[in-house]
């Protein structure tokens, strides 16, 4: 893999954990001679994750709507950053670029983010692993939460196992060198035909 992609918190959150967390995931990346692709923030854990990247001697590629870089948080210090119309093309362009994608902690951005690429994935639109930093157990309840979407029939077994869950960098990136995406669709050929009936 070349290019990872990460998503995380704008906001440093209330642990130091998750800070370290940002700090190593970087220096990791950086180790494994892996461009680092985020949102080109220099604030709360973005900056981190950058910093600490660029610091290690990795490089850094930064995708920010054009409405944030006249906030002045743009990140100013990366080795290539693009600045986009939107939000939507923020996403869809670190989508095309990277080669798997990893949440780290954060917030609504960060889930939205996530569980976008997730669907694309279940959808089949792309074969990259999609991975939860779980630091802390920060992604606990919300893996148990999508056992109880199986559970209830709104997601396949075998789609909700394509996130790939760590508790380090290392063992989320090494499960991603070895990651191969499931051939099971998100509808059976059944499930397709009845659909096609009621309407």
């Amino acid at each position: 893999m070349k290019k990872i992609c990460v998503f995380l918190g704008a906001n440093p959150g209330n642990s130091e954990i998750y800070t370290e967390a940002a700090r190593n995931l970087g220096q990791e990346l950086a180790k494994r001679n892996i461009t680092t692709v985020y949102g080109g923030s220099n604030m709360g854990l973005m900056g981190v994750l950058a910093e600490s990247a660029l610091a290690a001697g990795g490089r850094v590629t930064g995708v920010i709507p054009e409405s944030l870089v006249r906030k002045e948080v743009a990140h100013n210090g990366l080795s290539e950053l693009h600045v986009v119309s939107s939000m939507h093309e923020r996403k869809s362009m670190m989508a095309k670029i990277s080669d798997g994608f990893i949440a780290l902690p954060g917030g609504i951005g960060t889930l939205d983010e996530f569980f976008e690429i997730f669907t694309w994935a279940q959808l089949g639109f792309h074969g990259k692993p999609c991975g939860l930093l779980n630091i802390g157990g920060y992604y606990d309840k919300m893996m148990d939460f999508l056992d109880s979407v199986v559970q209830e029939g709104f997601l396949k077994q075998v789609h909700k196992d394509m996130v790939i869950l760590g508790s380090t960098p290392e063992e989320i990136l090494d499960s991603f060198s070895n990651y191969s995406p499931p051939s099971v669709t998100k509808w059976t050929e059944k499930e397709l035909k009845d659909k096609s009936l009621r309407h």
